[in-house]
């Protein structure tokens, strides 16, 4: 079995379409699918619903798709880095459903694992719970929240094998997992292959039956998103 796809663009010909809801794993800039992202951009598919920590900068990442008014809704945690997202939300050209950061990352871990919702405390009392059912446990009060599953799934991921087994490496281990199984078909963007069984089972971080397609990018730019150094 071999997953792997000769570059980002032919990873995404035949499955990206216009209306999609898309995950993408990272946070900020680190452990997103750079490659994936140019490719998707590239591929003009428009009113896409982004399930995404956050939007990327402006120029980068995300960023790059709401530049290009490919993106109708974010589903996202922290938006903050983004002027372009600020100017499109502010002025109504762009939907937004706020979602808690450990409720994000549940949400398309349960999406994966098929639970359809589960009930949390998280944003009881705020606005994020206005329209959501409310439930009492054991004397305190939870919202349902829904798992989602996502059309297509974009993760960064260190190494893959060519069945699609993935280890991520650090920081990157970070919303990549969840979006990895949320989606109905996931594409990995890895910065090195090995052959079937050169990663070891305890190692393997999303096995490859969540992943159906691995692109390579040895050399991804990994931008800073916010440099900052001591002076003297």
């Amino acid at each position: 079995m071999n997953k792997v796809y000769p570059d980002a663009h032919a990873a995404l010909a035949d499955i990206v379409a216009d209306g999609q809801t898309i995950a993408v794993g990272g946070f900020g800039l680190c452990g997103i699918p750079e490659q994936l992202i140019l490719a998707l951009r590239d591929s003009g598919a428009t009113n896409l619903t982004a399930v995404s920590n956050n939007a990327g900068v402006d120029g980068w990442g995300l960023g790059l798709l709401l530049q290009t008014r490919q993106i109708r809704k974010m589903i996202s945690s922290y938006v903050g880095e983004n002027k372009e997202f600020e100017r499109q939300y502010l002025a109504g050209e762009l939907e937004l459903e706020f979602t808690p950061q450990g409720t994000l990352a549940e949400r398309m871990r349960a999406g994966g694992a098929g639970i359809p919702g589960f009930y949390t405390k998280t944003g009881v009392g705020t606005t994020v719970a206005e329209g959501k059912e409310h439930k009492d446990f054991d004397g305190q009060t939870f919202i349902l929240e829904r798992g989602i599953v996502a059309d297509v799934a974009l993760v960064k991921a260190w190494k893959a094998d060519r069945a699609g087994n993935l280890v991520y490496r650090k920081t990157a281990r970070n919303f990549n997992p969840m979006a990895a199984t949320c989606g109905r078909v996931t594409v990995a963007e890895v910065e090195e292959i090995v052959e079937i069984g050169q990663i070891d089972p305890d190692d393997v971080d999303t096995p490859g039956i969540f992943v159906q397609r691995v692109v390579l990018n040895a050399a991804p730019e990994k931008r800073i998103e916010q440099r900052t150094v001591r002076a003297g």
